[in-house]
């Protein structure tokens, strides 16, 4: 399923206002959303939305500060949305993967080639 909207998941003000200007260069067709409330994220975690959330989340979330454990927990939903991890470690992408997500990418990698493929073949829904 191609994605429409895309949610920056647990960013503090600063990285998410770096995550929106690099997605609106990559994914200019898509809506994006900063999402810092549980309550929110429950409105806008549905298939056609790519959820990035960051490995330490900034807000107020049942997963606490706990990137991991909010992926896993949206990933365990019957209609799950596509989702990624926001961190440059490795062993933390592993991880996300392991608990449902696709591979993800670091803020510090947000000028590579290869990060602006990933994003553009998951909104595909590649």
């Amino acid at each position: 399923m191609p994605i429409t909207q895309i949610a920056l998941v647990g960013h503090c003000g600063f990285d998410a206002g770096t995550l929106t200007r690099f997605l609106g260069e990559v994914a200019p067709l898509c809506e994006v959303v900063r999402i810092n409330h549980q309550m929110a994220l429950e409105k806008i975690a549905v298939p056609g939305t790519l959820l990035l959330i960051n490995r330490e989340i900034d807000g107020e979330f049942k997963a606490g500060r706990s990137g991991i454990e909010l992926v896993r927990e949206m990933a365990d939903r019957e209609n799950p949305p596509t989702i990624m991890l926001v961190s440059n470690y490795e062993e933390a992408q592993q991880q996300a993967m392991q608990a449902g997500a696709v591979r993800g990418f670091g803020k510090s990698h947000t000028g590579d080639t290869n990060t602006r493929q990933r994003i553009a073949q998951t909104i595909a829904g590649l």
